[in-house]
């Protein structure tokens, strides 16, 4: 190893002259291109120095220069445009010797449009791209749901799409649940629906009092002109929104736009805690475990965080910790120009802002230590598979395999991946099968999916997943035999498969689980099998809701999908028009030429498609 360190030292002082004093980021590369690490520096030459130059260096840095054989620089303006090509780079290649913010997704908001005449309420996740108000985000999609029922319940906005809303005749269940106001079938004037419109989003950016205080007015206003039908609406929406804040949580930090990140570490490993604050409410909160080597400080996880977290979301006004950062100006500098509004990262100091902060504290611990339990438990378990079936390897990852299909149709393979922290969603897989002659033959899918899976990760395409340790496949010997041999077939002589075969009339407890030449039965209370059983159920779920989304998708194909020349615009230019595609068959050609964004030769395609 000291020859190759010293081998990856002499790399970086062979760059270092030839790198310019500006600030930017470097990438340590390994034999096979692997991106090893990425950094940030103000000065990148001075950065590079200290790795050549420092005796006493990490253990983790030394391998890493043990491994590295190459590195590329890319300079940028300033320190903030470095930061932030830090986060995205390493957010996009995973480098091993990064800080990872693992499980990272793009949260729920609750979207309500300005430009519509009659404005709907959704949700919607990624980017900003339609004018309107967007409020969140929210921690989980439940939370976001919860909120819009609640919106529903008060004000009564619709949450149909365009398409439905446009061609609706008669109201829906909705109104007569009272959940919408009926715009779609003039139940509701313009000026009014737009005024509770308005309602909806003061009341949903923390203005309850005021939009009780209007209700109030309305009501005593339709109760002088004997609308009592108007007066038992307004009653109604006092009624409800009196109930949702008595209720509901009260943000006692009153805290109005701030995200609370409190990091909690132990046995190396690490949960970092969010709570959003919009509005003056608790809009949920969820729970992040960074990749990181267990010598890593807290200082060094939670900055990293921070700076990954926050690369392609909106940051709030105020993020309050629980814990010190790194750079905290240079994050102030650059989240603020992102933003282009002033945001303060500070540790929490005053009484309200400690007791949120430790209790953000307390549920990462709480999360932890119940991520910890479980995958000592999980270990457990995977140690007695090993023993039980006599396996000759340590056991990281362990894939399972399931088909669906209905009489060949929509046929789909599924992968589901496990490991000691449980499963390992990111890695689930499915497989469209491509072969028509064998959609019907269990042993046929199997063979594709195998060959397609394994060929894939042997040739290390982009993309491909890693090789498991165990392989369990819900089958018999029939599936044994075929996916042994084509695991034989590429070489993968070692890679071991476990059969779990159903019981005698599919009765859980009885299943035969084969193994080479061996028949394996395991008592119906044996804790390997239940979760054996786990596996098998959890792949069975992925497939069968895999092929469902399949087959819905078929159901709502519409037929102008089938006409070559029209995409998703003309698509929805000629629903939005005729309602459905059944009408656009019926249409004549003078009337599809009508529509807007169809030319001539366009309509007589769609024409004779129907008519031919």
């Amino acid at each position: 190893m000291n020859n190759n360190l010293e081998q990856g030292k002499k790399i970086i002082k062979d760059k270092i002259p030839l790198i310019p004093k500006n600030p930017g980021i470097y990438r340590m590369i390994s034999q096979k291109g692997e991106i090893l690490y990425i950094g940030k520096a103000k000065n990148i030459p001075n950065r590079l120095k200290s790795y050549i130059t420092e005796s006493n260096l990490p253990i983790r840095t030394e391998r890493m220069l043990s491994l590295t054989k190459n590195l590329e620089v890319t300079t940028t303006s300033n320190e903030s445009e470095a930061l932030l090509l830090e986060a995205n780079l390493i957010k996009k290649h995973k480098p091993r010797y990064n800080i990872l913010l693992r499980d990272d997704k793009s949260f729920p908001y609750i979207y309500i449009g300005n430009k519509d005449k009659w404005p709907q309420l959704t949700k919607l996740r990624g980017k900003k791209s339609r004018d309107g108000y967007y409020f969140g985000p929210f921690a989980s999609i439940g939370s976001a749901n919860w909120t819009i029922k609640i919106l529903q319940k008060i004000f009564q906005l619709r949450v149909c799409d365009d398409t439905v809303f446009k061609n609706r005749e008669r109201p829906c269940i909705l109104y007569q649940i009272k959940r919408c106001s009926g715009p779609c079938v003039g139940h509701v004037d313009e000026v009014r629906y737009k005024k509770t419109v308005q309602d909806a989003i003061d009341f949903i950016s923390g203005k309850s009092r005021k939009i009780q205080k209007s209700l109030s007015k309305d009501m005593e206003q339709a109760s002088k002109e004997l609308d009592f039908e108007k007066a038992a609406i307004a009653r109604d929406r006092i009624k409800a929104l009196t109930q949702i804040q008595t209720s509901q949580k009260i943000n006692q930090t009153n805290l109005n736009e701030a995200d609370v990140v409190s990091i909690y570490k132990e046995s190396g490993k690490t949960c970092v805690q969010v709570f959003f604050f919009r509005s003056k409410q608790n809009w949920g909160n969820q729970a992040f475990y960074p990749k990181h080597d267990t010598d890593d400080s807290v200082k060094e996880i939670l900055t990293s965080f921070l700076t990954q977290f926050y690369e392609n979301k909106t940051v709030p006004s105020l993020i309050i910790t629980n814990a010190e950062i790194n750079d905290l100006k240079l994050l102030e500098k650059t989240f603020s120009t992102k933003e282009n509004k002033y945001i303060i990262i500070k540790k929490a100091k005053n009484k309200n802002e400690i007791n949120i902060s430790k209790l953000a504290e307390k549920n990462a611990k709480q999360a932890l230590t119940q991520k910890l339990y479980q995958a000592e438990s999980n270990n457990n378990l995977i140690e007695n598979l090993i023993k039980k079936f006599d396996l000759n390897n340590n056991i990281n990852l362990i894939e399972v395999y399931d088909n669906s299909h209905i009489q060949g149709t929509d046929s789909i393979g599924a992968l589901i991946c496990f490991g000691s922290e449980g499963f390992i969603k990111k890695r689930y897989r499915k497989f469209n099968i491509k072969n028509e002659k064998i959609k019907n033959d269990d042993y046929g899918m199997m063979r594709e999916v195998f060959f397609r899976r394994f060929t894939k990760a042997i040739k290390e395409k982009a993309g491909s997943l890693s090789l498991p340790e165990l392989v369990i496949i819900d089958g018999g010997k029939g599936q044994y035999s075929v996916c042994r041999e084509v695991l034989n077939e590429l070489g993968l002589h070692d890679l071991p498969i476990l059969a779990v075969a159903k019981g005698k009339n599919r009765n859980a407890g009885e299943e035969k689980i084969y193994h080479k030449l061996k028949e394996y039965v395991l008592q119906k209370n044996d804790p390997l099998l239940f979760f054996i059983q786990r596996l098998r159920d959890e792949a069975h779920r992925f497939a069968i809701s895999t092929h469902r989304a399949k087959r819905k998708k078929g159901l709502r194909k519409s037929l102008l999908d089938q006409i070559t020349g029209i995409g998703k615009q003309r698509k929805r230019a000629l629903l939005n028009h005729f309602g459905s595609a059944r009408s656009v068959e019926s249409a004549s050609l003078d009337d599809i030429k009508s529509v807007e964004g169809i030319e001539e030769s366009i309509a007589r395609k769609i024409y004779d498609y129907f008519h031919e």
